[in-house]
């Protein structure tokens, strides 16, 4: 199925959209985002965080925008592939890291993994999120490579404890 160019440069935009608002602590810009019936998965630590609704993306909003190191992060993504569905909806996935800006460089990079989207359109013609997954560049993504494609439970640093 084709995708228009409008509607692939509107979901770059979203996905630009989601990384400027978590990046710079806006909440209500990062849950714009989302649909309200949102499911936002972050596979990276032990146990596995998953946010739901509006109130849930708010949740995760919240926890950044208050949590001691993440101020200087910059989500980056790259290499978008768009999967068109029947039902008019697009899958996406796409590599991501995130480095960190504070201190004297060289800077820090914090993550490398991938998302895994899925994106609506919603009456208003805007595309939002309904599915979100980041996941750490290993386990089941690395199946191919011999020895590989299990994932290695990473512990969570303090400063990124969840608090709920």
């Amino acid at each position: 199925m084709a995708l228009s160019v409008e509607d692939r440069f509107a979901l770059e935009d979203l996905l630009a959209a989601y990384a400027w608002a978590l990046d710079t602590g806006d909440v209500e810009g990062l849950v714009a985002c989302f649909t309200p019936d949102a499911r936002m998965v972050e596979e990276v630590f032990e146990e596995p965080d998953i946010w739901e609704g509006h109130d849930g993306i708010r949740g995760i909003a919240e926890h950044y925008r208050n949590a001691e190191g993440f101020p200087g992060r910059q989500h980056h993504v790259s290499q978008v592939q768009y999967m068109p569905q029947e039902d008019g909806t697009v899958k996406m996935r796409s590599f991501a890291f995130v480095t960190e800006c504070a201190g004297d460089t060289p800077f820090d990079l914090r993550f490398a993994g991938y998302y895994e989207d899925h994106a609506v359109k919603g009456e208003d013609g805007r595309w939002r999120l309904r599915r979100r997954v980041a996941r750490l560049w290993d386990g089941e993504i690395l199946k191919n490579f011999p020895g590989r494609g299990q994932w290695t439970p990473r512990k969570r640093p303090a400063s990124l404890i969840i608090k709920r």
